[in-house]
């Protein structure tokens, strides 16, 4: 992707990149909980459950059902691997980094429960889009899903919508529903901005796998200086400060109609980003699309 694309692209998202607000002209939102994945995985400590109580034995679990999901899109080329292989690194990452430095966060059984439940609107959207009931998946990931089958867009393209959808959509509504401070009344935001130093320190091996496996293109932003790998984490960096405070408004809501209107500015707001990343990463008419990405995929993909 050419940098000025990039940079082109971060202005345009980075503008819209503020806590979702209502929009006057639109009827509110009614019913938006009916889009969360049936969940049952109430915190607690105590609990013999790996995932309810946040062991890591659940953050195993968690990285042998992405593996699982992961295998299949890597050796039939689907452009869905991209953000597959990504997601399923970056929580290898965090696994490595809570057993290797167990105070690395100040609640890490809580955050190892936040991993679960997050991976688990990742895979409530993909299969709910896989199996047809397209009345289930919000409208970010829906878009995502789609230019993926379509081969509508590249490599970047691809990697971009999954982390919008995953973040700006999904990532609010995990923190608000599972509680932005702890029993003590101290906020979590800290243990929250520390995943960003595990996403900054995984980044570049990522994108190195992601253009030796499946799309050469997807590193084409790199130049001698690390200003484009800077920007880019820097930009998923303000995507997740704009999911803590759209989750703090929720939190916020007095009522629960004005929370409906919040959470109609986040599903509204994930899209708009999901439409202006394929607007800038679509390839370009008449030459061939995803041809060269696909050829040389189903020669690499299983590269080490």
């Amino acid at each position: 992707m050419n940098p000025r694309r990039l940079a082109a692209l971060a202005g345009v998202i980075l503008a819209l990149a503020s806590p979702a607000a209502a929009i006057g002209a639109d009827a509110p939102f009614v019913g938006w909980t009916a889009l969360l994945p049936g969940l049952s995985l109430p915190y607690d400590p105590a609990n013999p459950d790996a995932c309810i109580a946040g062991r890591v034995q659940c953050v195993d679990r968690t990285i042998r059902e992405m593996t699982n999901r992961f295998d299949p899109l890597a050796s039939s080329c689907d452009h869905n691997a991209i953000f597959s292989l990504t997601y399923l690194r970056v929580t290898e990452a965090y696994r490595n980094t809570v057993v290797q430095n167990p105070s690395f966060f100040d609640d890490t059984p809580f955050v190892n429960h936040e991993d679960r439940v997050f991976a688990l609107y990742y895979f409530s959207a993909y299969d709910n889009w896989a199996g047809g009931h397209i009345e289930n998946v919000p409208d970010a990931w829906r878009i995502a899903f789609d230019a993926a089958k379509a081969h509508t867009v590249s490599g970047t393209g691809d990697l971009l919508l999954g982390i919008n959808a995953h973040v700006q959509r999904d990532l609010p509504l995990v923190l608000y529903a599972l509680g932005l401070v702890r029993p003590d009344g101290t906020s979590r935001k800290p243990d929250h901005d520390r995943v960003n130093i595990i996403l900054n320190a995984v980044e570049d091996d990522i994108i190195a796998e992601l253009a030796r496996r499946f799309d050469p293109t997807v590193d084409d932003t790199n130049l001698p200086t690390t200003i484009d790998d800077a920007g880019l984490f820097q930009l998923l960096a303000s995507w997740r400060e704009k999911a803590w405070r759209n989750a703090e408004a929720l939190a916020d809501a007095p009522t629960p109609a004005q929370r409906d209107l919040v959470e109609q500015g986040i599903e509204n707001d994930a899209a708009t980003e999901a439409r202006s990343i394929v607007a800038a990463t679509r390839y370009p008419p008449l030459l061939g699309g995803g041809a060269a990405r696909d050829a040389y995929c189903a020669v690499h993909w299983d590269d080490p």
